[in-house]
C-alpha cells in the first residue's frame, strides 16, 4: 500500500544512527531506481507508526517525493519493535542502540525488566546493562552518535567510562572529537592521551586533538640518541627467540635426547655466552641510564 507521509508517525526516529555516507548510496540508489523495498509500519489509533525504513523516508522526501510505498505488520507495536530490532540485530550502534530500544520500550508500555528480557530472548541482567548504559552517556553524545557525528562503538568503548568518572569532560571532549571527525582508533588514542595527559595536553585535546594526536606521534617516532629505538628491537627479539627455543625444548623427549643433539649443544653454550655478556654490559650500563649519552665509548 502507499501512504503519505503525514500518515506516519516517525516516534521511533531518534533511536537510530544516521551515517551520511550510506544515506547518500540510498539517495542516489532511489533516485535511479526509485523505491524497491517497502517500508514496514503498525496500525495505530491514528497514523501507522513506522517500525523499519526511517532511512528510506528521509531519502524519499529529500526527492520530493508525496508518498512511500509500505507493507503493514498485523501485530501489535511493541512486538513489532522487537521483532525489528532482532532482524537489525547487526547495527553497528550494537549495545547502546539496543539501550535505546529498551528504554522506549520501557517508557511507552511500562514494561519490566523481566518481561523486556521475555520478548528477546534475554536475562533481566542483559537488559538492565544495556539500559545502564544508555542512563551513563550523557543525552547530548548520544545524540552525536545518532546523528552519525561519532561512531557508537568509540562512544561505548571510550567516553561511556569517561562519563562515569568525569561526566563535564566526557562532555567536552566529545564534542573536540566529533568536530574533528575522529575514527574509532583515533578516539582510543584521545582517550587514552587524556587518562595519563598533563592538564596542558587536555587542554589541546578539547581544543584541537588531530594537532595532539600528531605531536604526540611525532614524539613517540622521534629517533633517540644511542640507538636506543633499535637496542629495544633487538632485546625484543631476543627475548621472542627465547622463548621460542624454550618452548622447543619442552616439547623435546627429555634431556638424552637434548644431550644427544650435538648442534643444540654448541647452539646453546653460544647462545649462554653471548647472553652473559649482553647483561653483563647492561649491568655496566645501567647506572649511566639517567645521565646525558655519551659519545666515544668503547
Amino acid at each position: 500500500m502507499d501512504l503519505e507521509f503525514h500518515q506516519l508517525d516517525l516516534r521511533y526516529d531518534a533511536l537510530r544512527t544516521r551515517h551520511v555516507r550510506k544515506e547518500r548510496q540510498l539517495l542516489a540508489s532511489l533516485a535511479d531506481h526509485g523505491q524497491l523495498l517497502p517500508v514496514v509500519v503498525v496500525a495505530a489509533d491514528a497514523p501507522f507508526v513506522l517500525v523499519d525504513g526511517y532511512k528510506r523516508v528521509r531519502a524519499l522526501q529529500r526527492l520530493a517525493h508525496d508518498t512511500v510505498r509500505a507493507t503493514v505488520w498485523a501485530i501489535e507495536e511493541a512486538e513489532a519493535v522487537v521483532l525489528e530490532h532482532v532482524m537489525r540485530a547487526a547495527d553497528p550502534a550494537g549495545p547502546l542502540a539496543q539501550g535505546w530500544m529498551l528504554d522506549a520500550l520501557r517508557a511507552r508500555f511500562a514494561l519490566s525488566l523481566e518481561e523486556l528480557g521475555r520478548r528477546l530472548d534475554k536475562t533481566p541482567s542483559w537488559v538492565s546493562r544495556r539500559l545502564a548504559l544508555v542512563k551513563d552517556l550523557p543525552e547530548p553524545i548520544q545524540i552525536l552518535v545518532r546523528t552519525g557525528r561519532l561512531a557508537p562503538h568509540a562512544a561505548m568503548k571510550y567516553l561511556v567510562p569517561l562519563a562515569r568518572a568525569n561526566r563535564a569532560a566526557c562532555l567536552t571532549l566529545a564534542g573536540a572529537i566529533a568536530r574533528a571527525q575522529l575514527s574509532t582508533r583515533q578516539v582510543g588514542d584521545v582517550y587514552a592521551l587524556w587518562q595519563d595527559g598533563s592538564e596542558e595536553l587536555r587542554t589541546l585535546l578539547v581544543t584541537d586533538p588531530r594537532l595532539a594526536l600528531r605531536a604526540h606521534a611525532q614524539v613517540v617516532t622521534r629517533p633517540v640518541p644511542g640507538g636506543a629505538p633499535r637496542l629495544a628491537d633487538d632485546l625484543r627479539a631476543l627475548a621472542g627467540l627465547a622463548r621460542r627455543a624454550h618452548r622447543r625444548l619442552r616439547e623435546r623427549a627429555g634431556p638424552p635426547r637434548v644431550l644427544a643433539d650435538h648442534a643444540a649443544v654448541l647452539a646453546m653454550q653460544d647462545a649462554r655466552a653471548d647472553c652473559a655478556a649482553l647483561f653483563h654490559r647492561w649491568d655496566q650500563e645501567r647506572p649511566d641510564a639517567g645521565s646525558e649519552p655519551t659519545h666515544g665509548r668503547a
